[in-house]
């Protein structure tokens, strides 16, 4: 079964900074797209970051600048390196991921089960 895994989530001061990593496990394949996304309390999921297995990468206007998307294709890992971090900036963050696992014929889309991370003095 493939599932995704996520760690580094926390309290953090303004202007601090934190890193989030991800892990694919299971019997996988190849990897497409990864990226991370949040979600504030009672707003929709938003996009943070994304990455292609070739390292093109997309950020959302509001982290631009402050966060740094990267990934290693040889373990199936995605990291988001969160600097200048704001109050706003706080969610639970998910990681996703475009997997094709060894039992499928067909990417299919995958989703952590979210990190909370808090910017707070």
């Amino acid at each position: 079964q493939v599932q995704l895994v996520e760690s580094g989530g926390g309290l953090v001061q303004p202007g601090g900074s934190l890193r989030l990593s991800c892990a694919a496990s299971g019997s996988i394949f190849s990897s497409s797209a990864m990226g991370w996304y949040r979600q504030a309390t009672g707003k929709q999921r938003e996009l943070v970051a994304t990455i292609t297995r070739g390292d093109t990468t997309n950020y959302a206007d509001s982290v631009k600048g402050r966060f740094t998307i990267s990934r290693d294709n040889t373990k199936n890992t995605v990291t988001l390196q969160m600097n200048s971090l704001k109050p706003e900036d706080t969610a639970v963050y998910y990681c996703y991921g475009r997997l094709l696992a060894r039992t499928s014929t067909t990417y299919g889309d995958y989703w952590g089960q979210g990190t909370q991370v808090t910017v707070s003095a």
